[in-house]
């Protein structure tokens, strides 16, 4: 079909489910955020291991077995690289292949297993992240002089053996969300048993956009006043991104959001797990899907420093998940009546002078007592000596922002754009062909995977250089 007949034949079949539609029982759904949100796919299920089953499904994996060869393999000769030595010998083939086989897979009747492929698109983002799927899959990339990317994804020397792209394609196509979450808990557990993080950390949330390759509108349609546009992805949608120079306000696609875990000591921050959605939805709604997947992985969370997208201004994130959210103070927040800014003073009610004491929160707000001394204050004897402010999105937060530990979480919030840094520019996550969520749900899971594979490895780490007399002692790293 061509594109005009393509067009025609969408916005028949729209305006006959809009003309058909019954608006009486709109208001009456109960429908749970994430299907409003489209991301009902990418909830905890059944099935998806957390990290303590996971480090017992390891250390069970091969008790049944004689000899486990795989495990006692020495390093091959013809893998050089230093980056690749250390991922190979972190994985386990028999582990991998029981993470994502298909239902009925049987290895007897595969040239190619599931772990080659696995291993083929870790290769392909680590060292080849600019180029296609179907130039990676050729001689240039895969012939027989080609020995360590062969060794590497454990194809013969003596043959010509390869994979076609389509066959990579369908892989990829064929990983449902439970295996995903599965393998990135098999690398989330190595990852927590390495040197990278510290015992305490601050956990980060934050988003980027992912744009969409196709984004001309297949149709427009108005629905009560409302102009919507169907593209050819009809997950992805337009939504508003952040102030750029040199790109457009609106992005069409989908926004990644990401929990990240930042070393307080070094300020370094990993990716450990993200939520793809459509880019027209705001970035607060995300927060507690994130957070509640996050804990169903076994990742223990207590405070998650975010942007201001992200505030929980009524308490819910703090009553649902028992997260502290801590983000900067919103320019749009008022601030309550009796409450005196720079620096923060609350007074009990018009009359009183003397600042109130914080004693902490309850489920309904920021509870105050009075600070006077007896006989100080005039109005003591008609004086509730007691006062709850509301929460908000301003300086009366979950997690109050007046405080010095909150102050200091804000400041080191910036290190969670580092990830997407690495992930979309180093790990070419950006120039991801976006046709549908799950490739990009695909995709995202891989790169996270591959970034926390490389910070691992450490081989990308630039050495520390001392300068002699005056100069300073400095450390850069990749």
């Amino acid at each position: 079909m061509t594109r005009k007949s393509k067009k025609e034949l969408i916005k028949q079949i729209v305006m006959e489910v809009v003309d058909n539609y019954d608006y009486s029982h709109t208001l009456a759904l109960d429908i749970p955020i994430e299907e409003l949100i489209g991301i009902e796919d990418q909830r905890p299920s059944e099935g998806i291991l957390d990290l303590q089953e996971m480090a017992a499904y390891i250390e069970n994996f091969h008790s049944d077995n004689l000899f486990d060869f795989d495990n006692r393999k020495k390093p091959y000769s013809e893998i050089v690289d230093k980056e690749l030595q250390f991922i190979d010998q972190l994985l386990d083939n028999k582990i991998i292949n029981d993470l994502i086989a298909p239902d009925g897979y049987s290895a007897v009747h595969r040239d190619i297993q599931p772990y080659q492929l696995f291993r083929m698109e870790l290769l392909k983002i680590i060292k080849y992240p600019e180029i296609s799927y179907r130039k990676f899959c050729s001689d240039e990339y895969f012939g027989r002089e080609r020995k360590q990317n062969r060794r590497f994804v454990r194809l013969p020397l003596n043959t010509k053996l390869q994979v076609d792209h389509t066959e990579l394609c369908h892989f990829r196509r064929g990983l449902n969300f439970k295996q995903l979450m599965n393998v990135l808990v098999y690398f989330l557990h190595h990852f927590y048993k390495s040197s990278c993080l510290e015992s305490a950390v601050i956990h980060g949330v934050d988003s980027s956009e992912l744009p969409s390759e196709i984004n001309y509108p297949l149709c427009t349609i108005q629905v009560k006043g409302k102009k919507i546009r169907i593209y050819s992805d009809p997950d992805c949608d337009c939504g508003k991104r952040r102030n750029k120079r040199d790109k457009s306000y609106y992005v069409i696609g989908y926004r990644i959001h990401t929990l990240t875990a930042i070393n307080p000591s070094t300020g370094h921050s990993f990716p450990l797990i993200s939520i793809v959605g459509a880019a027209n939805h705001h970035d607060s709604l995300f927060l507690k899907p994130l957070i509640k997947l996050a804990q169903a992985l076994g990742i223990d969370i207590k405070l998650i420093t975010a942007d201001q997208a992200y505030h929980d201004s009524d308490g819910s994130v703090l009553n649902e998940t028992g997260v502290y959210v801590v983000a900067p103070a919103s320019e749009k927040a008022k601030l309550p009546d009796n409450v005196l800014e720079s620096p923060l003073r609350v007074a009990c009610n018009d009359s009183c002078e003397i600042p109130m004491q914080f004693l902490g929160s309850t489920p309904e707000g920021r509870e105050f007592g009075c600070d006077a001394a007896p006989g100080e204050c005039a109005f003591e004897s008609n004086c509730p000596k007691l006062r709850i402010v509301d929460f908000d999105n301003g300086y009366f937060q979950p997690m109050p922002t007046f405080h010095s530990g909150s102050q200091d979480a804000i400041e080191i919030r910036k290190n969670c754009e580092r990830p997407f840094n690495l992930m979309k520019k180093r790990e070419g996550l950006e120039q991801t062909r976006v046709r549908s969520q799950d490739g990009v749900i695909v995709r995202s899971t891989l790169t996270t995977i591959v970034t926390l594979l490389i910070e691992m490895a450490g081989t990308r780490h630039k050495p520390i250089k001392k300068y002699d007399g005056q100069k300073e002692l400095f450390a850069t790293t990749g």
